[in-house]
Order: C-alpha cells, then structure tokens, then sequence
C-alpha cells in the first residue's frame, strides 16, 4: 500500500489497515517458559490441563473425629450415640481420612463423656465433611484456555492442579527513541531554547500499566543518519519501536522518511485531534510508530494505538473496573451471622443483565476464577431472591462482560475445546460456562438467562434424544436443537475391572457415584435402573452427586466408588476401563432469536470445523457424522 503524507484517515479505518498489514507480514508474539509462583499477571500461550486432582487425596474439611457413618444412624437427641475412641480416630481439617472411616463429625458436635468417649446426638451420611478427591480441580480438567491472564486465584489453580511450570507470552519490548536538536535529560536548570525531555518517562509508566517493559534510548539529535541508525538498534532489540517527535512535515521531521527507507510506512496522519501527525509503520515484521512530539498529542497515539498493539499480542482488551446493577438469576441463601462476598459470573441476555452466583465452596478456587464480579450479602440478611436487582463488584471490564456468549446445561469437555479454539483464533468474545445439567438447560434458555445450552434428555417412552422436551418446554417453537455430537454413555470402572462389571444391573454390587438431578446420565441412570427393576434405594452411592463426566471418574479412580456412568473421553483421561452402555444425541439448545448472534454463530464454526473434529478424534467417545 502507498501512504499519503499526512493524509487524514479515520482512526478505525487506520487500525484495521495498519493491524491488517502487520499480521501479514509476520508480526506475532514470542514466549517463555515462566514458574507459576511467579507469573502473576502473565498470559500463557496454550490451555491449561491439571496434572493431578485438587484435593488429590480425600481431606478432613473440618477439625474433628473421623467415623463411620453407619455407626452413627440410630444417633438423636432423645437417644444419643456414644463413640469408643475404637469407633473414631482425631482429625484436624486438612489431614488425610483415615482407612477405614467415610465421614467426619465437627469438634463442637460432639459431646465429651468422659474416658475418651463421645456423644453425639445427630447422625453422619457418607462423605459428610470430607473434600473429596477432585472437589475443585478433576486430572485433565481444562483450568484455563489459551491466551488467559494469570490471575493470582488461576495461579493458585493451576499450581493446585499439579502445573508448576507453564509457557507465557513474553513480555512485548518496547524501544523508546526521543529525538530532537533541542531535547535535553531532565534537569531542575534548563537553559533557554532546551525543552526538557519528559515524553519516555510518561510513556514508560503507560507501557508497564499495558504489561510491556520499556527501553528508552539516548537522546538523538535531528540528523536522518542518526536516527536511522537509532531505528536499526532498536528494531534489532525489541519487538515495537516509538519514535518520539518528528513525526509531522517540518524541515527537520525524518521519521516517515527513516522508516519508509528501513520498512514500510502504511498510515502518515489520523484524524484525530491531537494526534494526527502520527505515522504507521513497520520495519522486520515489527510495529515502527512515529508519535508526535507535543506530549497530549503522544498520549492519545499511545492510548489508541500502542495500547491496542500491546493487547492484540496478548490476545486480551483494553478494560476498566466498575459497579453494576444486574438480576439475580437464582435465589441465593445467606447465613445471618456473617456479611458473606458471593463469586458471579455477569452476561447481558435480551438487554438484562444477569448474575448467576458461582460455587460457594470455601475449598473451590476455580470459582474465583470465572468469576467476573462479587454479591455482597450483608449480615443479618437470610438471603436474595431471584429476579432482584443487585449490585455487583465487577472483577473484570464491563465490555468483556457485555460481549459474552452464555452456555449452560449438560457438562462435557467438548464445550472447552471449543473456547480454546476461540481464543487461539482471536474470537472478539469470551465464553462462559456453566455445568447445571440438561434441564438446567431448558430453564436457562427458556427465562432469557443463556444463549444456549447443551443437552442430552433421553424420552424414556421413546428412546428419542431431546425432540420431545423442546416440544414440551417451548411448545410455541421459540427454540431449536443444533446438532452437536454423538457421545458414548457407558460405565467407568477400575483398570481391569475387578469387580467383573459386564452390564448397568451389576452396579448393584458396586458402589456407585451419580450425577446430580436435571443431568441428562442421571436421567439415563433412572430410566436403566427402572428397566432392569431396580430402585434406587438398592444402589450403594445413589445420592453421591457430582457435577461433571470428569468428577465421576476421578472419585473411581481414587477409589472413592466403584462405578459411574459417564462419556469415554473422561474414562480415558483417568485411564478406567470403559463398558458401553448405549449411544446419545448432545445437543445444543439455542432460543430462535439468537441463532443470528454473531458469537453463536463463530461456536457453531468451530464445533463443524475440521480442526475441532480432530480434536474430538484424540479425545475419543465422538461421532460427527450428522
């Protein structure tokens, strides 16, 4: 493209033509490997995938006694339990549960009664009090997708789920080169004509609030020579270069001349005021930027411009902290004796900006992670209902929050492979994700609170997936089903299988971890359990409830259970054994009104596109064909 001196191009028009021609000719951003303990405020290059799970062993939540809990059943207070230090062993919260015992009773439960003896007046359930194996953090979970911001919570996420070490985005250097016959190093004495070079300390403080380290090289008088050789050392050692002042069209102004003689100028003038001197150029497939001289001018150049660069590098936007007035999506309890600080996630559905309250687990990191704002519940209140209007302490900018594609309903990892292939393809939206199960779906998109939702409701009278509960849920015809993928369901067991599973009514010898209710396996389960005439009170583990495919795997692989139900490719991250049970539909439901949305439409492209199903390949239990 050939520049037009000082021409008068729109900002946006100038962007897009300078950024467009930057990626063209190479620029992107290099990397380094970081230790987590210390990448606070990094950006990492690839997802990231837990190594182990958090908890990795089963914990005491609390400090007390470890029993069992069928010691407990008869415990009341007209008939109170009397535990023999041979029924319980002390635990402090934190230490392992000891073999042998399921369940723990809080110390201010108990009531001593002498000789080492207990009484307790309520009973235990299995689990009571105890963080299981991967309560907050599944082996093979994705924690964070490619180009994710390392938050001191994520940091603690991903140093929890056992990734110690993890590939960054460097650091983008920037080379500041001031120039002038009459720029002088700052001093309390100037003499007269010598103006006080200030602009790289001002750009410097801008450039470490944006995340880059700034070089400033000497002082270079206005001699093209010069300059250009200036120019040449700093291309050669840093990855963006501003040159301060010299920029416009005067007898001594060379930096579009050095610039076009070393690279290529793309943009020489911007209408904006001030700030139009400014040239766009790029010399080695790195951003040159002539930044005029008067110092309010360089500023709003930077802002604009610079800043933007620096961003697209990292894959992130610009953004600003606020306060916000959003709905509550679900009612939410409180304690009356503390003021409590609920973690939300924010997303703008039909114009209403919705908050829907996260995992509450004082145990659960990732919470903190997704979250993009904090309810505070004052003391004394019992708690909110939904539908009312909050006020939310924003942890991320309200434009990223404004632009984001809500999913809920059915877990399955699927949905995070997609985000990532989002964010490595520079998706100008984020993504969030929540895992209510199927029916969590339906009321989701059927109230306006998501986009979309993925889906897998088998009809137990037809055998048909999701067909008949839209027809049900949205009998006007206000939502549809995008195809999505075939999955295998099936049982996860031990490697090896040594209880000798062979088909769903064998789990009657087993004990079993379910999903929780509305899931679209724990619908599954029930209509096995009713066809092979078994009830649930039969099942060992019945109301063991977990969220997600990978939940239900790690506590098999821990030991925690025997069997569950659940897709291959969370048998496969914990290396179980894997017993088909039958073949469903996961869906995504989607509200008619939004299949035209922008970021609907860029998740659909990704889920049909080839990449994404060589994915599904190497994941394993996927079939694509419809």
């Amino acid at each position: 493209m050939k520049y037009n001196y000082l021409s008068n191009l729109p900002l946006d028009e100038a962007k897009k033509e300078y950024y467009s021609a930057l990626i063209a000719s190479g620029y992107k951003a290099s990397t380094e490997v970081a230790c987590v303990n210390g990448a606070c405020g990094r950006v990492i290059k690839s997802a990231a995938y837990a190594h182990i799970c958090s908890p990795h062993y089963n914990a005491s939540a609390m400090d007390g006694i470890a029993v069992r809990a069928e010691d407990t059943y008869s415990a009341s207070e007209q008939s109170p339990v009397t535990l023999t230090p041979d029924k319980y062993a002390v635990v402090d919260t934190g230490d392992p549960l000891p073999e042998g015992f399921d369940c723990v009773i809080m110390v201010e439960d108990l009531i001593d009664a002498g000789n080492g003896n207990y009484n307790i007046i309520a009973s235990c359930h299995p689990w009571q009090n105890i963080r299981q194996v991967g309560e907050d953090i599944c082996m093979g979970d994705m924690i964070a997708p490619a180009f994710t911001v390392l938050t001191p919570s994520l940091c603690g996420a991903l140093l929890a789920g056992g990734i110690t070490e993890t590939e960054v985005i460097k650091k983008p250097v920037v080379g500041i080169i001031p120039t002038g016959d009459e720029i002088v190093s700052p001093t309390s004495d100037p003499e007269s004509g010598e103006i006080i070079e200030f602009n790289s300390t001002v750009f410097r403080g801008m450039l470490s609030e944006m995340g880059a380290e700034a070089v400033v090289y000497p002082i270079t008088p206005d001699k093209k020579d010069l300059i250009r050789a200036a120019v040449e050392k700093a291309v050669a050692e840093c990855d963006l270069v501003l040159i301060s002042a010299g920029s416009s069209a005067g007898r001594d102004d060379y930096t579009s001349d050095v610039i076009s003689s070393l690279g290529r100028v793309y943009v020489h003038g911007i209408a904006v005021k001030p700030g139009k001197p400014a040239v766009l150029g790029e010399v080695d497939s790195k951003p040159v930027i002539g930044v005029p001289g008067y110092p309010v001018s360089a500023i709003v150049i930077i802002d604009e411009i610079v800043s933007d660069l620096i961003s697209q590098w990292y894959r992130r936007d610009n953004f600003h902290r606020d306060t916000v007035k959003a709905v509550l999506s679900k009612k939410t309890v409180s304690s009356l004796k503390y003021t409590e600080y609920v973690r939300v996630s924010l997303g703008r559905i039909n114009g209403v900006l919705s908050a829907s309250p996260l995992n509450r687990g004082a145990g659960v990191i990732t919470s903190f992670t997704k979250a993009d704002g904090i309810l505070v519940i004052d003391q004394n209140c019992e708690g909110i209902e939904a539908g009312s209007e909050v006020e939310v302490r924003l942890l991320k900018p309200m434009n990223e929050i404004e632009n984001t594609l809500i999913i809920t309903g059915s877990h399955d990892p699927l949905i995070d492979e997609v985000i990532n292939v989002l964010k490595k393809n520079g998706a100008p939206f984020r993504v969030s994700s929540t895992h209510v199960g199927s029916m969590g779906a339906v009321y989701a998109v059927s109230s306006g609170l998501a986009h979309m939702g993925g889906i897998h409701l088998l009809d137990t009278d037809t055998g048909e997936y999701n067909r008949s509960y839209v027809e049900k849920y949205f009998p006007g015809g206000e939502a549809v089903t995008v195809k999505g993928v075939g999955r295998v369901q099936g049982l996860m067991v031990k490697k090896g299988n040594p209880l000798g599973i062979r088909e769903f009514k064998d789990i009657k010898n087993a004990r079993y971890v379910n999903r929780q209710r509305g899931a679209g396996t724990r619908i599954l389960c029930d209509y096995l359990l009713d066809k092979n005439g078994i009830g649930p009170e039969e099942i060992e583990g019945y109301e063991n409830e977990e969220f997600t495919h990978t939940a239900v795997a790690a506590l098999i692989a821990a030991g925690n259970a025997d069997v569950g139900l659940g897709i291959y490719s969370a048998a496969k991250i914990y290396n179980l054994d894997f017993i088909p049970v039958c073949n469903e539909k996961y869906e995504f439901l989607i509200d008619k009104k939004h299949l035209a949305d922008p970021m609907v439409k860029a998740f659909l492209e990704v889920l049909y596109s080839d990449e994404f199903k060589t994915r599904l390949d190497e994941m394993g239990g996927y079939s694509t064909e419809e």
